[in-house]
């Protein structure tokens, strides 16, 4: 039995019996708040619902529910659950348990409900902590109509079932660890994924469908068939000890899965169990950060051999692809294996080790090779900057990496005050040549040549020191290029390469393509340098990178990394790069969408929006991936503050309906694929030019979400982190309402009401 919710259907399971289980009863409208820091505690006193700070960062709150028993230090008590994952709040914030049987999360900053368990149709009487640690709400009759342990964050406590239809995924300080997840698939697979299409460890799926997850009291984890029979166990070293009274199963933002265990004696949390025994096997878990190794301690820690200042760097990216003017060459890596991150599917040749060699080489689009020979000899080739691996003496692969033969593109992270030492001998070297030729001369010719060389020593300081403001910054520092419109003028060829409305193609010194941006000229200085330095330090995959800016007089200019196949209504228009958009591509297009918008809204040091989210904004590279431009720009072009999270979600709603019919009439498509839909004739609503078919149930799924999306209610809209599970399979979206109808404020409907 099923009870579904709107406005995205989220199905919560009723068999959950409160089977001697003892409570804490919470009345109607009961509340929460941050400033008070007060509780809601189970009867038995080992857990607690209240406000954290579990990201030690100013002014951000979550709620959620944590051990709290005595035996166990206030440093200690670990957050088990969190209501909306990453959802957070600032100060004054409250959460209160309405009269209406609905808990409602407010924040104060924004004025505005960020989440809530939309059970206010439910009938709920009380709502009680459980002494397992689950929050439960119930009718009159007791029944439980909603509760947290379907509503799983990071971790399972014993008793806790994980369905098909729920996910683990870590409450993520960073973009990185928020792209790892446990799921339990149809099939009966229990996996651990890296951005959904990569798993890298996979149980069970062998003997039965329909099975579901669970963390036993005594320190099991176990899958179960519908008849509640064990397919598969796995056992924590203490299993079974009756000293251990506290236990919990937790994604870690590592992405490793691990079962901990309250050790008494140390006072603390001990992992007894994980999932994946080498870190280093865990996928991306160095993410930018290089290769993955073990010190001598036999700790995984990773390092980045690629670049000279790597240790401090954020990122590690492989120095080709920067204008290799000279040649390239390869530099070994003994006991590597590399592999992509961004895409992570590689190219794997038959080939010798000398032909890998040669291919990576003669290959412009080849950043380093790994090969391997177990038998039969394999050469995989990668073509991204974004590389990571492991590295031990066990590992039988060796890897190479291309490096530019030229010193300027060979090491991107040399101070941008200075040339390399490497070309100031050059240049000593060019000075001492004129010297000597000077000495068999006159007086004059030899003041003369003195002054041509100092002249020329300055021209080559001057140049190298322009070079490296633009082509040798440290590609992973937030600081901007600041350019003067004579600059940006240089860069694009006097403006002569049109690429759409007010947006020019350039190239900067190391023939690294970019796109430049035109804005409106009375933008106040201010403000734009304001928002242009919020915006620069932002960076997730799925959005353009700013490269620099330009502000000088009446001259307001972006300059973004360049993308290669224009604006997603550019490619719809393109009768040849239509054809590639095939359905899959589509809702991939959709995915990455949403999942930078939703970086936007919730794991930035502040909220951003985009502004003008619309299909424009949207690039596609050569792999036609997408990439959003433009975000955070709403308010440079507006005095008020319109630019909220409903009207990005609303933009995202119009995107999904044109990439699903193919037109870009967004305003007056809408409402025609609406009435289509609502006419049971969805089928004529897709793009048919769309080459190997559509799956008739994402189509109805996709156009669902949309109509939500596009609610002139903004009150009924998703959040874009609803919209990112619906995606992921994690959330299930139920018949939207007629989306384009005006409806009462609450305040009227209730005085209508009276």
């Amino acid at each position: 039995m099923f009870l579904c919710n709107s406005p995205l259907l989220v199905c919560f399971s009723l068999g959950f019996l409160l089977l001697g289980v003892a409570v804490s009863q919470i009345s109607l409208g009961s509340n929460l708040s941050v400033v008070e820091n007060d509780f809601w505690v189970s009867s038995n006193g080992d857990f607690a619902c209240g406000f954290f700070n579990n990201l030690n960062q100013p002014n951000q709150y979550q709620i959620g529910i944590r051990f709290n028993s005595k035996s166990i230090p206030d440093g200690e008590q670990t957050v088990v659950w969190v209501a909306g994952a990453n959802v957070r709040v600032s100060n004054k914030s409250y959460f209160e348990f309405t009269q209406g049987g609905e808990l409602v999360l407010f924040d104060f900053l924004q004025g505005v409900t960020v989440w809530t368990s939309k059970t206010s149709h439910l009938s709920v009487a009380s709502a009680a902590l459980s002494d397992n640690g689950n929050l439960v709400l119930m009718n009159s009759s007791k029944d439980v109509v909603w509760q947290s342990f379907d509503t799983p964050s990071d971790t399972l406590l014993p008793g806790q079932i994980l369905s098909a239809s729920q996910t683990l995924r870590p409450l993520s300080k960073s973009s990185v660890s928020s792209y790892y997840d446990l799921q339990l698939n149809v099939q009966g697979r229990l996996q651990l994924r890296w951005e959904t299409n990569i798993s890298y460890w996979t149980v069970g799926g062998q003997s039965s469908s329909n099975l579901s997850a669970v963390l036993t009291s005594d320190g099991a984890l176990q899958l179960l068939d519908r008849r509640s029979t064990s397919v598969w166990s796995v056992f924590g070293e203490d299993h079974d000890d009756p000293l251990v009274k506290f236990r919990f199963l937790r994604l870690d933002a590592d992405g490793n899965l691990r079962l901990y265990s309250w050790a008494e004696a140390l006072r603390s949390w001990k992992s007894v169990w994980q999932a994946v025994e080498n870190q280093c096997n865990v996928f991306a878990t160095c993410y930018l950060s290089g290769v993955c190794l073990f010190n001598a301690s036999g700790s995984h820690v990773c390092k980045c051999p690629f670049t000279s200042t790597a240790e401090s760097s954020s990122e590690c990216l492989v120095p080709s692809q920067l204008g290799c003017d000279s040649g390239s060459t390869l530099v070994t890596y003994d006991h590597t294996f590399l592999y992509g991150i961004y895409p992570p599917n590689d190219s794997v040749s038959t080939i010798s080790l000398e032909q890998c060699k040669t291919l990576c080489l003669k290959d412009p689009s080849c950043t380093a090779v790994s090969f391997t020979n177990d038998g039969i000899a394999q050469c995989h080739t990668r073509k991204t900057r974004f590389i990571t691996g492991y590295s031990d003496p066990s590992v039988g692969s060796i890897s190479f990496v291309k490096m530019c033969l030229d010193p300027v593109a060979a090491f991107p992270n040399l101070s941008i005050f200075s040339p390399p030492q490497s070309q100031l001998k050059r240049s000593y070297a060019f000075s001492g040549q004129c010297l000597i030729g000077a000495l068999s001369g006159t007086l004059v010719t030899f003041v003369t040549i003195q002054l041509g060389i100092g002249f020329c020593f300055y021209q080559r300081r001057s140049f190298y020191r322009k070079k490296a403001a633009l082509a040798l910054r440290n590609p992973n520092s937030e600081v901007l290029l600041m350019l003067s419109y004579k600059e940006i003028m240089d860069l694009t060829g006097n403006f002569g390469h049109h690429l759409g409305p007010n947006v020019f193609k350039g190239m900067l010194p190391n023939n690294q393509p970019v796109a430049v941006k035109g804005l409106k000229t009375s933008i106040e200085e201010r403000k734009f340098r304001a928002s242009v330095s919020r915006i620069g330090g932002i960076h997730q995959k799925n959005l353009a990178k700013l490269e620099g800016y330009c502000c000088e007089s009446d001259h307001r200019f972006l300059v973004y990394e360049f993308v290669e196949n224009g604006s997603v209504d550019q490619c719809i228009q393109d009768p040849k790069l239509s054809r590639r958009l095939t359905w899959r591509k589509r809702i991939d297009i959709c995915l990455s969408v949403a999942r930078a918008i939703s970086y936007l809204h919730t794991e930035c040091r502040e909220f951003v929006s985009h502004g003008n989210l619309k299909c424009e904004n949207v690039l596609l590279d050569e792999n036609l991936d997408a990439k959003v431009t433009e975000f955070g720009l709403g308010r440079l072009h507006s005095n008020t503050l319109d630019d909220t999270a409903e009207n990005d979600v609303e933009g995202f709603g119009k995107m999904m309906v044109i990439l699903v019919t193919g037109q870009t009439e967004a305003d007056d498509v809408c409402k025609w694929a609406y009435k289509e839909w609502i006419s049971g004739h969805a089928e004529g609503i897709v793009d048919e030019r769309i080459e190997g078919g559509v799956d008739s149930e994402e189509v109805e799924r996709l156009l669902r979400l949309a109509f939500w999306c596009l609610q002139v209610d903004k009150r009924l809209r998703p959040s874009m982190g609803e919209v990112v599970k619906v995606f992921e399979g994690t959330l299930t979206v139920d018949r939207p309402p007629p989306p384009f109808l005006c409806r009462m404020p609450l305040e009227e409907e209730e005085e209508e009401e009276d």
